[in-house]
């Protein structure tokens, strides 16, 4: 198959769409925790809809991954589970430094490490990245979508002070530049551990492809193993939360109590010599507490985390169809998906008015910030581009 850098660059615009745009069916879930809808969500995400369409798409799929090595699985998990580590603390990440530092933290290392490393690994990138034109040019694009990824955060600081006081401390209850650093650090390296795990999967697109599924799918069966490893971190982490938390029962329940709620009683009206005998005169009246249970909406609920789910699987799905486009520098990829996930998160925001009142400053950065990060999917594009004019790029 000849390569299409362009046709990879749209594919994974798509991707980042995806990506940018899977949580907002999980506003419409009512009455669960976020570990009951992510949980479930996840059982979508990272099980079903992972081998539903890579049994379709693909070649015998069961007898691929019975022919894959022990030490590919190995390897495909094992990231697949580190990469789930780097979620669970992008929260943390959050919490410590607000969701404007600590992205433009964790995206701009993820970026970097997802990228950079796979060739490092292979011992390809002094010879092949810098020692070729198209390399160079692609490291400009990787250099050039750090510098967006560092705007929008600058932006969104902005649009933080822009908040009044006592809402910037409620959003960022608990800010330690030091603690949350070490965190985005560890959120940002292992949540590039996906592309690690795509990158050590390469035997399995060539034995998927044996098989004869066609190249532009030849990326599913891997995401069947990485996945299985993100799901297995997940699933250890939700289930703790919902012990701890006592959420367990959300996902069968129809009815869920009401927090109990104190109800003070209306004070009888002192008895006069007008109103009646003065006998059993009550001055206080005593508070009575009321348990009432609500209606979970479990269909919609169930629904809307399958929505989410596969929304977020479709990431990956364009993803690994990208890669096949890029040709000799498919690492780019990670890029190109790292700078799409942010472009379209932004739009989401925008759209759903989360920029309001941010200030001119904040719009203008933030502008700058997506443009240049537009930009670096083109060049990261053209540089692949030059790869397929030339063996020597």
């Amino acid at each position: 198959m000849v390569p299409n850098p362009a046709l990879g660059v749209v594919y994974h615009w798509l991707g980042g769409l995806a990506s940018g745009s899977f949580y907002v069916p999980y506003r419409f879930v009512k009455r669960w925790s976020w570990e009951t809808y992510w949980l479930v969500g996840g059982v979508f995400s990272w099980i079903i809809a992972p081998w539903i369409i890579a049994s379709v798409m693909t070649r015998n799929l069961p007898a691929v991954l019975a022919g894959t090595s022990g030490k590919t699985w190995f390897w495909c998990f094992f990231f697949g589970a580190l990469w789930g580590i780097g979620g669970l603390t992008f929260g943390l990440t959050m919490r410590y430094l607000g969701l404007s530092l600590g992205m433009a933290i964790v995206m701009g290392l993820c970026a970097a490490f997802g990228t950079l490393m796979p060739p490092i690994f292979k011992g390809e990138f002094l010879s092949e990245v810098l020692g070729t034109t198209s390399g160079r040019v692609i490291l400009v694009g990787i250099a050039v979508c750090l510098l967006g990824l560092g705007i929008a955060g600058l932006a969104g600081i902005c649009k933080e002070r822009a908040m009044p006081p006592e809402e910037r401390q409620l959003a960022i209850k608990e800010f330690d530049l030091r603690k949350g650093f070490l965190v985005a650090l560890l959120s940002g390296v292992m949540s590039a551990c996906f592309a690690y795990g795509l990158a050590a999967g390469d035997p399995i697109r060539i034995l998927t492809m044996r098989y004869g599924t066609p190249p532009l799918w030849q990326g599913l069966p891997v995401l069947v193993i990485v996945l299985l490893g993100g799901f297995t971190t997940n699933f250890i982490w939700t289930v703790l939360l919902n012990t701890k938390n006592k959420t367990g029962h959300e996902y069968l329940s129809r009815e869920l109590p009401q927090p109990p709620q104190e109800i003070a009683l209306p004070q009888p009206i002192e008895e006069t010599a007008i109103t009646g005998p003065t006998t059993s005169v009550l001055t206080t009246a005593p508070a009575q507490v009321l348990r009432e249970s609500v209606r979970v909406p479990m269909t919609a609920n169930y629904l809307f985390c399958a929505l989410a789910g596969v929304t977020w699987y479709m990431q990956f799905f364009f993803y690994t169809m990208g890669e096949t486009q890029m040709g000799t520098y498919k690492f780019s990829s990670w890029t190109i998906h790292m700078a799409s996930i942010v472009i379209f998160s932004s739009l989401w925001g925008i759209g759903l008015k989360e920029w309001r009142g941010a200030g001119r400053r904040a719009h203008t950065l933030l502008a700058l910030g997506l443009a240049i990060l537009i930009g670096s999917t083109v060049i990261v594009g053209y540089g692949n581009y030059l790869a397929t004019l030339s063996p020597a790029g």
